[in-house]
C-alpha cells in the first residue's frame, strides 16, 4: 500500500496552490483530510519550516523554505523521516524548475500544473523503492528532526485554528444591533415643526439654520454620542440667541430657546429600538 498518497506545492505567503499530484483517492476521510490541508496551506507563514498535522488514518506533513512549501497527505504508517525526505526532494525539484519571479507572479491556482508529472515520479520513487536505497537521505533527515523537531498539530487544529474554515475566515455572525428609533410621538412632531419654523426664520443666519436642522436630524435618526451632541447643540443655540439679544426681543429669544429645550428633551427621550434576536428576518 502507498504511504504517500497526495502531494502539492503551495506559495507560503497566501497559500496559493501551484501544483498538485493527481488524486486517485475518494474516500470520505481522505477528502476531509484534503479539505483540511487546503485550510492549513493558508496559514503556513505562521509556522516553522516543518510541521505535521496528525489524525487517526492520515497525516499531513509540510516543509517550507522561502516562499515555497511542499505538503503531503500520508498514511499513518509512513515514517516522519520518509515524509520529510520526500517533501525536501520535491522542494528541490520545484525550485530548480521555476525561478522566484515566476512563483511570485503566479496569479491563478495550479499555474504550474505540468509539474504534476514530477510529483508523481518522486512519489512513486518513495512509495515503491526500498528504504535501504534511500538510507543515507533518511538518516540525514532523522538527525535534523532530532535537533529541530517539526511542529505537531492535529487535523482539528488545522481546521479551526484562528477561526479559519474551508479556506475562508470563519465569521462569528451575531445579530448586529438594529438602531431603528422608537415611533415618533405627537410632541416630537410638534418639536420638528417648531424647529423647521426656527430654521425658516434664520435663513439669513447660516449657523442657526444648521443648528435647528441638526436637531431635526438627531431626533429622527440614531447617532453615536447623541447626548454630548445634544448638550453642545443646546449650548450653542443659547449662546447664539444671547449674542443676538440686540436684534431680537425677549419673546423671540425665549421662543427659540424654548424650542431648543423641547427638541433636546425629545431627542434624549426617544431611544433606539433594538431588533429582537429571535426575529426571523
Amino acid at each position: 500500500m502507498s504511504m504517500i498518497l497526495f502531494a502539492c506545492v503551495v506559495r507560503v505567503r497566501d497559500g496559493l496552490p501551484l501544483s498538485a499530484s493527481t488524486d486517485f483517492y475518494h474516500t470520505q476521510d481522505f477528502l476531509e483530510c484534503r479539505r483540511r490541508l487546503k485550510t492549513l496551506a493558508l496559514r503556513l507563514a505562521q509556522y516553522p519550516g516543518r510541521g505535521s498535522a496528525e489524525g487517526l488514518d492520515f497525516s499531513i506533513h509540510f516543509s517550507s523554505s522561502r516562499d515555497v512549501a511542499c505538503m503531503a497527505i500520508c498514511s499513518c504508517q509512513c515514517p516522519a523521516a520518509m515524509a520529510f525526505c520526500f517533501l525536501e526532494t520535491l522542494w528541490w525539484e520545484f525550485t530548480a524548475s521555476y525561478d522566484t519571479t515566476c512563483i511570485g507572479l503566479a496569479s491563478r491556482p495550479y499555474a504550474f500544473l505540468e509539474f504534476d508529472s514530477v510529483i508523481q515520479k518522486v512519489k512513486w520513487h518513495f512509495n515503491y523503492v526500498s528504504s535501504t536505497q534511500m538510507e543515507s537521505s533518511l538518516e540525514k533527515i532523522q538527525e535534523e528532526l532530532k535537533f529541530h523537531p517539526p511542529v505537531v498539530l492535529t487535523l482539528e487544529d488545522a481546521d479551526v485554528a484562528n477561526g479559519v474554515m474551508n479556506g475562508h475566515p470563519q465569521m462569528h455572525l451575531e445579530p448586529a444591533p438594529n438602531f431603528r428609533m422608537e415611533p415618533v410621538t405627537a410632541l416630537g412632531i410638534l418639536s420638528l415643526i417648531l424647529n423647521i419654523m426656527c430654521a425658516a426664520l434664520n435663513l439669513i443666519r447660516g449657523i442657526h439654520l444648521a443648528e435647528h436642522s441638526l436637531q431635526c436630524y438627531l431626533y429622527l435618526f440614531y447617532s453615536p454620542a447623541r447626548t454630548m451632541k445634544v448638550v453642545l447643540m443646546l449650548l450653542f443655540i443659547c449662546l447664539g440667541n444671547m449674542y443676538l439679544h440686540g436684534l431680537r426681543n425677549l419673546w423671540q429669544i425665549l421662543f427659540h430657546i424654548g424650542v431648543a429645550f423641547l427638541s433636546s428633551y425629545q431627542i434624549l427621550t426617544r431611544q433606539p429600538q433594538e431588533k429582537q434576536s429571535d426575529c426571523g428576518v
